[in-house]
């Protein structure tokens, strides 16, 4: 086939091929950094009225986070085995969040340590699911693995004489999808965007979840209800902050590894899907939502080199955060810790804090 030539003059302003678009605005990104730049969060904190600020931004991210169930379903709860362990015992179960969905957890209980006892609901973030948080295979919980990073959080609280309802996250794990196809390792990207279609989050959806787990703990004679945590690393640190924020019947919180600012963070950085929440950021930074919890004890875990939760952006957000605190009368109460290494937990430096919180409620 003969080619076809353009007119001799169809070029006259240059050749194509050298024809520079350098100088134009063409990436999506720095359009939403400009607009981020230019913005101002509606509900950022208020000074002037701590209370007021506190319904109206935790009535607003709750609205985010996406529908939930008018009516809670039966748990239906079901026990799948227990065993014996150095540190206590642990017992898998299931129960139902709402129709079709069904949670698995491990409930780890300490030895040696009279009941009722505060609890941590424990939650893994992009990993190959809540097994590690018992430090045995997923798909054969006899067979014991090693754990990186010290996210075996059952056993890290039963060593500390606590209790801890370890629940697998929908994505992850064990509730990884298994119908459809799907890409990538984890699951999350169809999923988040199923939600958005639904009027839903993921990330409100996993709340939910945890939400469920603490009406589960509400049915044992050996929880302090009071005195309940929630704690997790990377995309269980995204789900430990919004839980703190949305859920009131939660004492402490401890998220590791999602701490920062959104602008230094999942705003600048490439992050899954499940880490957005649509228009938050019209009406609060990272370090608004997280103060909702104020004056409730938190430990938030940072780690020096985490490369997509910069460190500069965690301290800038910790220090907008002391300040939501200091308000509240609790500026005594909010810590941060950052480890020398990356993205990960560490055990060492957060549960000393956290227990010294622990035992001033006592």
């Amino acid at each position: 086939m003969a080619t076809r030539k353009h007119p001799a003059n169809a070029f006259a302003g240059g050749h194509p091929s050298r024809e520079s678009t350098k100088r134009f605005h063409l990436s999506p990104s720095q359009h939403h950094r400009h607009l981020m730049m230019g913005m101002e969060q509606e509900l950022a904190f208020d000074a002037n009225d701590i209370n007021r600020w506190r319904r109206r931004l935790r009535t607003k991210v709750r609205q985010l986070l996406g529908d939930t169930p008018a009516e809670r379903c039966d748990l239906n709860v079901k026990s799948l085995w227990r065993m014996n362990h150095p540190f206590g015992s642990i017992e898998k179960i299931v129960f139902t969040s709402e129709p079709r969905s069904d949670v698995l957890a491990y409930v780890c209980l300490p030895r040696d340590v009279e009941p009722p006892y505060t609890w941590f609901v424990c939650v893994q973030g992009h990993t190959t699911g809540f097994h590690n948080s018992i430090g045995v295979a997923r798909d054969d919980n006899s067979k014991q693995i090693d754990v990186e990073g010290d996210r075996e959080f059952g056993i890290g609280c039963m060593r500390r004489g606590l209790a801890a309802l370890c629940i697998e996250q929908r994505s992850f794990g064990e509730r990884r999808e298994q119908t459809q196809e799907r890409i990538g390792s984890h699951g999350c990207h169809d999923a988040s965007m199923h939600a958005l279609m639904l009027g839903r989050t993921l990330t409100g959806e996993r709340v939910y979840d945890v939400d469920r787990g603490i009406d589960y703990l509400s049915t044992r004679d050996d929880v302090r209800m009071k005195h309940i945590g929630v704690m997790g690393n990377s995309g269980g640190g995204t789900v430990s902050l919004f839980a703190a924020a949305a859920l009131s019947r939660l004492r402490y919180a401890m998220p590791s590894c999602y701490f920062c600012t959104f602008e230094d963070s999942i705003m600048s950085i490439y992050h899954c899907m499940d880490n957005y929440l649509p228009g938050l950021l019209k009406y609060a930074e990272m370090p608004d939502v997280m103060g909702l919890f104020a004056p409730k004890p938190t430990v938030l875990v940072a780690g020096k080199e985490d490369p997509i939760f910069p460190v500069r952006g965690v301290r800038k957000a910790y220090r907008r955060l002391k300040t939501i605190y200091r308000a509240a009368g609790a500026e005594d109460r909010c810590h941060l810790v950052i480890g020398p290494e990356g993205h990960r937990f560490y055990a060492d430096l957060a549960w000393p804090k956290m227990l010294a919180e622990i035992e001033r409620d006592r």
